[in-house]
């Protein structure tokens, strides 16, 4: 099962096993990302940040795999990625259902070359707003908190600035 959804440019760290870890209980971490899953050494620091979760960093191809596993599986999951293309991807194209999950953290995305700033440490692209949008049109809240008492607000706050 999913208990928490997440879009953290660094994926798995200490905030994400700690602080998130009290408001949404988890016993395990899905991050969905084919560079870190390709990478050993990334794929290896990722696991370390983790030691007392169940740790998976997968492909995207991997995880449509077992995404019915993870559902049916009492484990409560974390699901992250580090953006909010492969959010969508999962969210939206593959129509993945994370349980009763109807939020999506949005957590750090670093300032970028083209970029919009819409909070400390919280910037997107036109196209990760497109992203943003579509998931949202899903019927997801999508809520940009980089964590549990840190939030700017909703996506329907930050819309209207890229043209929705």
């Amino acid at each position: 099962m999913i208990s928490f959804v997440r879009i953290d440019d660094r994926m798995i760290h200490g905030q994400t096993c700690t602080r998130w870890a009290v408001e949404y209980p988890c016993d395990g971490l899905i991050a969905v990302n084919d560079a870190a899953a390709g990478n050993p050494v990334l794929k290896s620091a990722y696991k370390s940040a983790a030691p007392d979760k169940k740790t998976f960093v997968w492909t995207m191809e991997h995880f449509k795999e077992k995404a019915q596993a993870v559902l049916d599986s009492k484990t409560r999951y974390f699901l992250i990625t580090k953006n909010p293309l492969d959010m969508r991807e999962i969210l939206v194209e593959m129509g993945f259902v994370p349980s009763d999950v109807k939020t999506v953290i949005v957590g750090p995305c670093n300032d970028r070359p083209n970029t919009v700033k819409l909070g400390n440490n919280q910037s997107i692209t036109q196209e990760e707003a497109q992203a943003f949008e579509d998931i949202s049109n899903a019927g997801y809240e999508v809520d940009f908190r980089l964590l549990p008492d840190k939030g700017i607000g909703k996506w329907d706050k930050f819309r209207g600035q890229f043209g929705f």
